[in-house]
């Protein structure tokens, strides 16, 4: 069974998605455009059209790879997202996770910790969480909330979460090296965005459950996390385990963006289907005759 490619949307350019949005040396976070759409040319439209187009190749794709994992292959992908409350993080995890086979993903969403997890370290319950073999995990926020609100609502001292750093990046050089494709993303949004999607919520009923009165008092710090994120990129951004800055202000691009990301990963892996480890002739003999 060969692969199946989607079709290349024209408004696709010739850079893939993971250089465009990759994080480099000299990244400022603030030069980001939330509204930029790197790597694609055209409209709303357009962008929804190439989301569709690429379902059956990453079906595919993604079927491939839990096929190599029940064989014995090593092989697994984690998608981490991160974001602050509003950039499109549930959205991501609709219209993209949502696409492909259920029984070859797991999808984590990380909360306040609880009171066990506390008393282990930051890592004991990511390790938990992690992918099995031919799995593509999806965490939705991760470790980086230990470098993050810890950091900015000073949760533990700067001693404690300042070493954390070079800890996430001895972690994610052992994933990779156990076969692990790591993604790491940031969808990163503009605060009169984050108002916006906000003030929606508000203004609806059927939305109010979505709604955190918490979320404010993070608007009010947003510098804070602004800096908080430059710091993640400067730190964490390495040449196993870059970064991916996503302009999310459109929610269709950020959408279309992660899963281009996810397909030009899950491509690069170049697995192949199982071989047959039975004679498919007498199988085929003793199917005939049942």
């Amino acid at each position: 069974m060969s692969k199946k490619k989607s079709k290349k949307s024209k408004k696709t350019s010739a850079t893939p998605f993971s250089d465009a949005l990759r994080v480099g040396q000299g990244f400022v976070l603030d030069d980001v455009d939330t509204r930029d759409t790197p790597a694609f040319d055209g409209d709303k439209k357009d962008g929804q059209e190439a989301l569709r187009a690429a379902d059956d190749e990453m079906d595919d794709l993604q079927e491939q790879l839990y096929a190599h994992g029940t064989s014995g292959g090593t092989e697994k992908i984690l998608l981490l997202i991160q974001g602050l409350d509003t950039a499109g993080k549930g959205g991501i995890m609709r219209h993209v996770v949502g696409a492909v086979d259920p029984q070859g993903t797991q999808i984590t969403a990380f909360k306040a910790p609880t009171k066990e997890e506390l008393e282990h370290p930051f890592l004991w319950r990511i390790r938990k969480a992690l992918p099995g073999a031919g799995m593509i995990g999806v965490f939705d926020r991760s470790h980086y909330e230990d470098v993050l609100i810890v950091r900015v609502e000073e949760l533990v001292p700067k001693a404690t979460w300042s070493r954390r750093y070079s800890t996430i990046n001895d972690f994610e050089q052992e994933l990779v090296a156990d076969d692990t494709t790591l993604i790491k993303v940031m969808l990163h949004i503009s605060k009169d965005e984050q108002e916006e999607r906000l003030a929606e919520r508000l203004d609806n009923p059927e939305k109010y459950w979505k709604y955190n009165p918490g979320d404010i008092d993070t608007r009010e710090r947003w510098d804070d996390y602004m800096e908080a994120y430059q710091a993640i990129m400067d730190k964490t951004s390495t040449d196993t385990a870059p970064w991916h800055v996503v302009p999310a202000d459109r929610k269709w691009y950020a959408r279309l963006a992660v899963q281009q990301l996810l397909l030009e990963h899950l491509r690069a892996l170049d697995l192949q289907w199982p071989e047959a480890d039975f004679d498919i002739d007498t199988e085929k003999a003793r199917l005939a005759a049942s």
